[in-house]
């Protein structure tokens, strides 16, 4: 019997497990880039019936935000960036949402900055409107209390400050104004 030489590679080689590794991590980036967008609908499900985790940051503005302090309202919490397709396409429905109760102040919006900078935001706004707080998440622990991972994604709160629905992608106005009559007791 002969002793196997040092220099010789026993098992498989570095190449080979690189290969092996790298073709399973191209697949996983692959599924999770193509699933569907109803599978990602678990996100943050459990965040509903719950009460809404808290925002307390700073605006685009400079000046001091608190959710807490739009309880009594309903809230769409909307975290969005300058550079998300969806997000550039519902901002004209939030603005629309947005007018249509500022008189009552009785549905609100609030934007939540998702990987984006503050100078995009500010110019963003001033060419398409839109007069609600939007939030800075500069450490992302905002997104992350709310189990955000890619704009668009729109959290409706209700004035007792629970979580009632996700909705992700583009919003409409419509849409808005629905889910939460859906939940508003009808006058008797």
């Amino acid at each position: 019997m002969t002793d196997p030489s040092p220099d010789r590679p026993r098992g498989p080689s570095a190449r080979v497990i690189a290969s092996v590794v790298g073709v399973a991590l191209l697949g996983l980036v692959v599924l999770l880039a193509t699933r569907d967008t109803a599978s990602n609908e678990l996100r943050g499900a459990d965040l509903i019936g719950e009460l809404a985790p808290p925002i307390v940051s700073t605006d685009i503005d400079g000046h001091a935000f608190d959710l807490d302090d739009l309880q009594g309202s309903w809230v769409a919490v909307n975290f969005f960036a300058t550079w998300c397709a969806p997000c550039i396409r519902e901002h004209p429905e939030l603005v629309e949402f947005s007018e249509r109760h500022v008189a009552t102040g009785d549905r609100r919006v609030v934007g939540v900055v998702y990987i984006d900078q503050p100078e995009d935001v500010r110019e963003f706004f001033a060419e398409r409107g839109g007069e609600w707080p939007v939030v800075i998440d500069t450490d992302g622990s905002v997104a992350v209390s709310y189990q955000v991972t890619k704009a668009a994604e729109t959290y409706i709160v209700a004035p007792n400050g629970v979580v009632v629905q996700k909705l992700f992608s583009s919003v409409t106005a419509d849409q808005l104004d629905a889910i939460i009559d859906s939940y508003v007791e009808p006058d008797s």
